[in-house]
């Protein structure tokens, strides 16, 4: 099992989180951040193949259940529920090697880092003053019209023997773990953003640049 060296507020403390739910906008806001503002950016999704391999089947149970499951019983054989108390970035695996990647890299400029796997509860911890983290919160109309939009809607369900309810399992769950993201982050005290279609990407991102204090 990975361990958290003492100090990491401090060794961490040129570093901004910006978590959320599926579909807020979390990656087009971080992009934009990054370039306007000089930061270097790290994406937790882009890790998740490097990581899966790095992780090993004892400090990653639900990950290694899940890659033994084939399509219909990850998607389709379970509740929405269950999915979302069994999945394994849900469940904050392998977030050590977050960790781990951002103390690698240099420490003399400013990282923003952003995904869904950045859980409130285990962000916390890390920060040197809350100001540094921000969770975004997107309506259900919002994140099924940025699924739309990105065209991806059935590439996990269509490969399913029933795409539509995989679907419909996905976005159940996707909608249970925004929930929960809200939730954890309210009882942490740290910042939640709402989103919704009457909020632009720049509106969006000058309201985490506040957060910031970009």
């Amino acid at each position: 099992m990975h361990t958290r060296p003492e100090g990491l507020s401090d060794r961490l403390r040129h570093v901004y989180w910006l978590g959320g739910g599926s579909g807020a906008g979390k990656s087009t806001v971080a992009r934009q951040l990054a370039a306007a503002h000089g930061l270097r950016l790290y994406s937790t999704d882009a890790a998740m193949s490097d990581h899966d391999a790095r992780c090993k089947p004892e400090d990653c149970p639900f990950l290694a259940a899940f890659k033994a499951m084939d399509m219909d019983e990850r998607w389709l054989n379970r509740s929405p529920t269950l999915m979302l108390e069994t999945f394994h970035w849900f469940r904050g695996e392998a977030f050590e090697l977050i960790v781990e990647d951002l103390l690698a890299l240099p420490a003399g400029q400013r990282v923003i880092v952003e995904g869904f796997r950045l859980l409130p509860r285990l962000v916390k911890p890390l920060l040197r003053h809350r100001r540094q983290a921000a969770w975004l919160i997107p309506t259900p109309e919002f994140r099924l019209a940025a699924f739309i939009s990105r065209g991806t809607l059935m590439d996990i369900a269509g490969k399913t023997s029933a795409p539509s309810r995989a679907l419909d399992n996905l976005l159940s769950r996707d909608d249970l773990f925004t929930a929960l993201v809200e939730r954890e982050a309210k009882a942490e005290g740290l910042a939640v953003i709402n989103v919704s279609d009457a909020m632009t990407v720049d509106d969006l991102a000058s309201r985490v640049a506040d957060r910031f204090e970009l």
